[in-house]
């Protein structure tokens, strides 16, 4: 099907979407109905309220008198029910808490039902979207978690270059269905993440040098506050919640719908790699930072330091970049690249940019233990590269250029901070015996300190520690000021506590 085929003005369902879609409300019991309304529309049967009132009888979640959620379609696990523990499970196997109660919620109308009920029992109330946080804050001990992962619905409008995307769908969801356009937004590296908490907290990918930060593509929010109303937020509507959304959390609501700018990509994609052994990657790192200035927007310049099993084992660093559209174009630079230092190898691959988006699904999988830590730095001196190359304690990282439309739009317009930052650095582990905890998150923490006296901040994303000096090397004093500002007014009650931005 191709642009001229779809009337203007139409919204397109994707049929993979519709059906996945499709196939979680069946299993919640509702009565699916998917239509081809007006691209302004999210669906008819989103917000529906239930016609005959009905209710799901629920325990009080500390063993009070049974209780009722009214006008409420999605599933409710307690502990004891037989998925219960799937249900309160999260990518990072460190989180273990224990809800007293998960509402799956099916609609929007189901999250403000779900809202009323936990503050009337007095619970704290967690909101997980894909559940791919390091903290997994969401999930809370003897608290009410709201699972929005059924409210995964993608709507894609290839003429006016939209996609509605429901606040529990996961990235893969929305590239797919972006993909049979040659369409695509700023959208995470890993498919199975959220879409929900990547682009709240900002959004990083593999467009961002092209297309700009995930936050920035947003065009509108669907946002339920915790008193229950559903607002439309956007640069004319709610303008300073609109700015707080862009980068600052979801301290403020319930976002169960975003509405996203989509990119004429194509649909290819070209990694190349570079390998390095320790005594020559010192030359290849400076090399690598003399592109930066040449580096095309396509283009993200990616540095790595890990062990590789094709090479024994042993401690390896690499150089190279990441390119999206056409690859013969990506080629061309490939000989600045070549030309840098004595790699003992090299590895360049043509792929779809769907492959692109998955190559690190399984290195990311759920069920494994994890840690990270990440820095912002606003220039590369010879000194962070050597520390970037330390081999004490060094559990593998990555350099990536930032720049490019990132910091095409001014630091005041969005609650994401460090738009002029040229590198990200991050580092991280992952394991799966809880006796090695200790040592392997003191380990990245003694590595990531090497780098702190070169860095200008972090991204909110990659928090891994509750602490509360993390987040203020998020955001400046005058953002988290006025951060706060929104929350008052949103969120007067301090309802919304399980995210970064907590008070």
């Amino acid at each position: 099907m191709t642009d001229q085929q779809i009337p203007r003005g139409r919204s397109v369902v994707d049929p993979w979407s519709a059906r996945m879609w499709a196939a979680g409300r069946r299993r919640e019991g509702r009565r699916t109905r998917t239509t081809l309304g007006g691209s302004d529309e999210y669906g008819d049967d989103d917000n529906a309220q239930d016609p005959a009132g009905r209710g799901v009888a629920v325990g009080d979640a500390r063993a009070g008198p049974a209780m009722t959620i009214t006008a409420f379609d999605g599933l409710l696990t307690r502990p004891g029910d037989a998925d219960y523990d799937s249900g309160r499970a999260v990518w990072n196997a460190i989180v273990d808490r224990r809800p007293a109660l998960i509402a799956r919620c099916a609609s929007t109308a189901d999250v403000v039902a779900a809202l009323r009920y936990g503050r009337e029992a007095g619970l704290v109330i967690g909101v997980r979207g894909g559940g791919h946080s390091f903290l997994g804050l969401p999930v809370v001990e003897d608290g009410l978690l709201l699972d929005l992962s059924a409210m995964n619905s993608v709507w894609v409008d290839p003429v006016r270059r939209r996609a509605r995307v429901g606040g529990g769908a996961l990235l893969g969801a929305l590239d797919v269905a972006s993909q049979r356009y040659g369409l695509a937004t700023t959208a995470g590296n890993v498919s199975h993440t959220g879409v929900g908490g990547l682009t709240l907290g900002g959004g990083v990918g593999w467009l961002a040098r092209a297309h700009g930060l995930t936050c920035d593509n947003v065009t509108s929010y669907e946002l339920v506050t915790a008193d229950g109303a559903v607002l439309r937020v956007s640069a004319t509507e709610h303008p300073d919640l609109f700015w707080a959304l862009r980068g600052g959390g979801g301290s403020f609501g319930v976002v169960t719908a975003f509405e996203f700018q989509l990119h004429p990509v194509g649909t290819q994609a070209l990694t190349v790699d570079l390998f390095y052994e320790l005594d020559d990657a010192d030359t290849a790192l400076r090399g690598w930072r003399d592109l930066f200035a040449d580096a095309p927007r396509q283009a993200t310049p990616v540095a790595r330091i890990g062990r590789r099993d094709e090479y024994g084992g042993r401690l390896i660093a690499s150089i190279g970049y990441v390119w999206v559209g056409d690859v013969d174009e990506g080629r061309r630079l490939l000989p600045s690249f070549e030309g840098i230092g004595n790699p003992i190898g090299r590895r360049i691959t043509e792929l779809s940019y769907l492959d692109l988006q998955t190559q690190s699904d399984d290195v990311e999988r759920h069920a494994l233990r994890r840690y990270c830590k990440g820095h912002y730095l606003r220039s590369l001196p010879d000194a962070a590269i050597d520390a970037f190359l330390a081999s004490d304690n060094n559990p593998g990282a990555r350099l990536t250029l930032c720049g490019g439309a990132v910091g095409d739009v001014p630091d005041g317009e969005t609650a994401y901070s460090h738009r002029d930052a040229l590198v990200e650095f991050t580092t991280g582990d992952d394991w799966s015996d809880p006796g090695e905890d200790e040592a392997r998150i003191t380990a990245a923490r003694t590595y990531a300190a090497g780098l702190e006296p070169y860095t200008s901040g972090s991204y909110v994303n990659t928090i891994a520690d509750e602490d509360p000096a993390a987040v203020h090397r998020a955001y400046s004093p005058d953002k988290l000021a006025r951060l706060h500002q929104v929350k008052d007014t949103y969120d007067p009650d301090n309802v919304f506590t399980r995210t970064a931005l907590h008070r």
